[in-house]
């Protein structure tokens, strides 16, 4: 078990596998898991500073990818979802996200409900690639934001980054 995670981790390493870790750990922390992709960009960043906008552009794809996917769990599991329907707070949250139509997945980059926000707009059966656009557009924002705001609370972290 020892040898197996450890070749695991050494291919997974920022180092080496920069950009195809960074697209996993983004994709990954889309879905439901509880895995953050930003300490990988900022990790990222941090060992090579001429890889920002590739950086954000990958997290970007990798997290809209995963958020895609939470959307078609969403629409696949309409059926499990049936037995909540009554709930006051369940009827709420639908009227609200009916409302507001594919333009709810801009808030898919915020923690805890940005990821069950996608499955249920899937669930809902709500465009598919308005809301991957909406998705791509606020994860793209997510990204851009906390890398510019590390870079500017942590100035010399990143080598070429000094304000």
């Amino acid at each position: 078990m020892y040898a197996w995670m450890h070749s695991l981790l050494t291919m997974l390493s920022l180092p080496e596998f920069g950009l195809s870790t960074l697209f996993i750990a983004a994709f990954i922390s889309a879905t439901l898991l509880p895995i953050g992709s930003e300490p990988a960009l900022f990790g990222l960043l941090k060992l090579n500073p001429d890889l920002f906008w590739p950086a954000v552009i990958v997290a970007t794809l990798g997290n809209t990818l995963g958020g895609m996917l939470d959307w078609w769990m969403g629409y696949e599991a309409h059926q499990v979802v049936d037995k909540y329907r009554h709930s006051r707070t369940h009827a709420k949250a639908l009227d609200w996200l009916e409302k507001l139509g594919p333009k709810a997945c801009l808030l898919a980059w915020l923690p805890i409900v940005g990821d069950p926000l996608c499955a249920v707009a899937g669930w809902l059966r709500m465009p598919f690639w308005p809301c991957s656009a909406y998705m791509l557009v606020g994860k793209f924002l997510r990204y851009l934001c906390f890398t510019a705001a590390l870079l500017y609370l942590f100035p010399g972290a990143i080598p070429g980054f000094e304000s």
